[in-house]
C-alpha cells in the first residue's frame, strides 16, 4: 500500500466532520483514535481542551523540534463536488485544516515507527480561525514543559501547483485584527424621522469613512486593508433602526500601521457618535500576530528543499493572510511555508477542492527535512 492510501481515507473522514474553534470534539476523538494505533514505546500524548500534544521521545535528545497543525473548520455551507462532503450542516473545512492534520499524522506515524535521536513535538491546535487557539495553548503547563527549540508549520496554497513549496525569510503573513462596531441610537416610525436617530444611516456614513483610512492615513509604501464584510441593522422597512452592527477585518504588514488604523477607526467612530447623537462600542475581537519567519532557519529550509526531487521551491512575497501561528514564532525560532494544492477556488471558498496529491508530497518532504533536523 502506498503512503497516500491510508491518509487519503483519513483526510476524507476529517473533511466530513468540520467543527468550529474549541468545538473540535469529534475531530479530537478521531485523531486520538488514530494515534492510539501507533507504537507506544516512544510517544507521550496529552490533551488540552480540544487540542492534542504528542511528544516523540528521542533516543539521545539534545533539542526538541515542534510541528503544528490546526484543527478547526469554518461556518461555510459546502458547495464542492465531493462524495464525502461535510456531515456538519453549515460547517466546512474550507481552509485546508483537514489536509494539515492528515499531513501531521503522516509525519507522526513515521517517527513513531522510526524513533529519532532528538525529540519531536506534534501540536494539533484548535481554534485557528477564531477565537485563536495558539496563544492559550502556549500558556499551558504542558507546552511550557515541552516547549520546542524550533517550530514549523505549513498552509495549503490554492494558487500553486502540487509539488510547490513557497516561503520567504522574514514577514510571510500580516498582522490581523477582527473589527466589530455596534451603534445604538433611537428607533421610531419611518414617517417621523425627526424624532429618531437612524443607525442605518449612521452605519452607512461610517463604512464610507472607514474606506478612507488606508488611502489617506497609511504610508503608500506600507500596506493595509480595512474590509467590512457584514452590516446589519433594523427590524422592518418602515421602522427607523435603533441599532446597527458593522463587522470587518484589519490587516497590515507592520505593527505601526495596525496601531495607526485602530487610532483612526476610534476617531471616526467618535465623530459618528457626535454627529448622529448615538452610542458606539468597538470590539477588536481576535488579534493575530504577524507570521515572521526566522531568517537562518528559513534559508536553511529553502536550500534543503532546493536539493530534493519532487518539490519546486519558490521564494514568494508576503501576503495579507492572517494566521495565529505567528504567536509561536514570536517566542520560538521557526517558519511557515505554503504548500501548493492546485485548485481554482481560494481559501475560505465554499467550492475549494485542494488536490489530495499534495498530501504524500508534504508527508515525504517533511519526513526528509525533520529526519535531517533530529538525526
Amino acid at each position: 500500500m502506498s503512503v497516500v492510501d491510508p491518509f487519503l481515507t483519513i483526510r476524507r473522514k476529517l473533511h466530513q466532520i468540520p467543527e468550529l474553534g474549541f468545538e473540535e470534539v469529534k475531530t479530537q476523538a478521531f485523531l486520538l483514535e488514530y494515534i492510539e494505533t501507533l507504537p507506544k514505546e516512544s510517544i507521550e500524548v496529552k490533551t488540552w481542551k480540544t487540542g492534542i500534544f504528542v511528544k516523540v521521545n528521542g533516543t539521545n535528545p539534545a533539542k526538541m523540534v515542534g510541528y503544528r497543525a490546526d484543527m478547526d473548520g469554518l461556518p461555510i455551507r459546502e458547495q464542492t463536488s465531493y462524495s464525502f462532503q461535510s456531515t456538519h450542516e453549515g460547517n466546512m473545512h474550507a481552509c485546508g485544516h483537514d489536509l494539515h492534520m492528515t499531513i501531521a499524522l503522516g509525519i507522526l506515524t513515521h517517527f513513531a515507527n522510526h524513533q529519532p535521536k532528538d525529540d519531536l513535538l506534534f501540536l494539533f491546535q484548535p481554534a485557528e480561525e477564531g477565537p485563536g487557539g495558539a496563544q492559550p495553548m502556549m500558556e499551558t503547563e504542558i507546552f511550557q514543559e515541552w516547549k520546542p527549540d524550533m517550530i514549523v508549520a505549513l498552509h495549503i496554497a490554492p494558487e500553486y501547483p502540487v509539488g510547490t513549496i513557497a516561503t520567504r525569510e522574514g514577514l510571510l503573513f500580516a498582522n490581523t485584527s477582527e473589527l466589530f462596531i455596534d451603534l445604538k441610537g433611537k428607533g421610531g416610525h419611518a414617517a417621523y424621522p425627526h424624532t429618531a436617530n437612524d443607525m442605518v444611516v449612521a452605519a452607512s456614513h461610517l463604512v464610507t469613512q472607514l474606506q478612507t483610512i488606508v488611502s489617506r492615513n497609511v504610508d503608500p509604501l506600507d500596506s493595509g486593508v480595512v474590509t467590512i464584510g457584514k452590516i446589519s441593522g433594523g427590524t422592518k422597512q418602515n421602522i427607523i433602526a435603533e441599532q446597527s452592527r458593522i463587522e470587518g477585518t484589519i490587516r497590515t504588514l507592520s505593527i505601526e500601521s495596525m496601531t495607526k488604523i485602530k487610532s483612526r477607526i476610534e476617531a471616526l467612530v467618535n465623530g459618528i457618535e457626535a454627529g448622529f447623537e448615538c452610542d458606539a462600542v468597538i470590539d477588536y475581537g481576535a488579534n493575530y500576530r504577524q507570521v515572521y519567519n526566522e531568517h537562518a532557519l528559513t534559508r536553511e529550509f529553502l536550500e534543503f528543499s532546493q536539493e530534493k526531487a519532487g518539490v519546486d521551491v519558490i521564494e514568494c512575497r508576503e501576503a495579507m493572510t492572517g494566521e495565529d501561528f505567528g504567536y509561536f514564532l514570536d517566542e520560538i525560532p521557526g517558519f511557515m511555508f505554503w504548500l501548493g494544492v492546485d485548485t481554482n477556488h481560494g481559501l475560505h471558498d465554499a467550492k475549494i477542492e485542494p488536490s489530495e496529491e499534495a498530501i504524500p508530497v508534504a508527508i515525504k518532504h517533511m519526513i526528509d527535512y525533520l529526519s535531517w533536523k533530529v538525526s
